[in-house]
């Protein structure tokens, strides 16, 4: 049931507006509406255009994709046997469509994810055609957000060192960000990746209800130091470590940080070639313990060792480390034999030598 036209907002013209990528009749019924209303609908850049008809020139509402979750075929009967519905689900609530069949709901899901990644999708439906078509609307839409980014003053993403970056970040898209965590869902189903805009972070999830469900969180940088998870009601952290913390306490446990083992190889092999031949083998390193030669020992009179500090050094030895400095968890440098005892060990030589002369005469 379609209500009466809005009056057309001031200064909202067609001029105005990106380059049209696609347009068309649709059926909008937003979060806060009881009725859906019948729009021609333009999409323009990355932002949807609604106007009561197609001649107006004047757009009566405006929904921008930044705040893109999902996009979800609504497969309930409408008293129009040939309408298809389509759920468009943003950060601030679920938008329903429907258009005039299935044919322009596969159309409309093509363009709107093709804006929305700027890639063309594999799962749909689409002809040869079609596909052409989401193609060169990838090609326009990047050339016309590279003009936007070159007039806009630049403020990059700084992201901190590398001990303070999470183990769950990987420098992925948002449709990469989906792949990995439904491709590997043992290891975990959070992960953190760069925002779209360059400028900002990004959380994507994955849980299971009758399938996957992708929720992606932006992260922004606050210009003082520290983070805000840019929900609702915003949640400030004062390191990335602890913006997966939140999600993790926020969550009970069900969100964990996505963490992928990679394989390393055990044995080390390289690639020889016969003189003869000039075939390539592969061949496997042998793996024999690494044998060095004998240490030299250190010249002058003193000699330096490294004992276990598990082992107490005896009574004539004495460390190197001044009395109250921190010792080496691993091993500690002392310095042997103790000169009082060289001297000792001279004096008693020299008397049984003095003893010997004396009963050889």
């Amino acid at each position: 049931m379609a209500t009466a036209p809005v009056k057309p907002r001031p200064g909202g013209t067609r001029a105005q507006l990106p380059p049209c990528y696609y347009e068309g009749y649709l059926e909008k019924r937003g979060p806060k509406e009881k009725v859906s209303r019948r729009l021609w609908t333009c999409l323009c850049g990355n932002t949807l255009y609604f106007f009561n008809n197609a001649k107006d020139t004047h757009y009566v509402e405006k929904l921008d994709l930044s705040g893109f979750v999902s996009l979800i075929d609504d497969c309930s009967r409408d008293r129009n046997l040939e309408a298809a519905r389509l759920n468009l689900r943003m950060k601030d609530g679920e938008i329903k469509l429907t258009a005039p069949n299935l044919e322009a709901r596969e159309l409309w899901k093509g363009f709107l994810y093709t804006v929305v990644d700027l890639a063309v999708p594999t799962t749909l439906t689409l002809l040869p055609g079609q596909l052409h078509m989401l193609k060169e609307v990838v090609e326009k839409e990047r050339q016309r957000r590279k003009r936007l980014l070159s007039r806009a003053p630049s403020s990059p993403l700084s992201l901190p060192l590398v001990g303070e970056i999470p183990a769950c970040f990987r420098p992925v898209s948002r449709t990469e960000a989906e792949v990995l965590l439904e491709r590997h869902p043992d290891c975990g189903n959070m992960l953190l990746r760069p925002g779209r805009d360059g400028t900002s972070l990004a959380v994507t999830t994955r849980q299971d209800l009758n399938g996957s469900v992708f929720r992606h969180y932006r992260v922004t940088q606050k210009q003082q130091g520290g983070y805000i998870i840019d929900v609702e009601n915003p949640i400030p952290c004062p390191t990335l470590h602890d913006v997966i913390n939140a999600l993790v306490e926020k969550t009970a446990g069900t969100l964990q940080p996505f963490l992928l083992e990679e394989p390393y190889e055990e044995n080390i092999t390289y690639i020889s070639s016969n003189d003869e031949n000039g075939e390539r083998t592969l061949h496997c390193a042998p793996t024999s313990t690494f044998s060095r030669g004998p240490a030299l020992p250190p010249k002058g009179p003193e000699r330096w060792t490294l004992r276990s500090q598990t082992k107490s050094p005896s009574p004539s030895t004495r460390s190197l480390s001044p009395p109250g400095s921190p010792s080496s968890p691993l091993r500690r440098l002392v310095l042997s034999p103790s000169p009082l005892k060289q001297t000792a060990f001279a004096e008693e030589l020299k008397q049984k030598l003095e003893k010997r002369r004396t009963s050889q005469d």
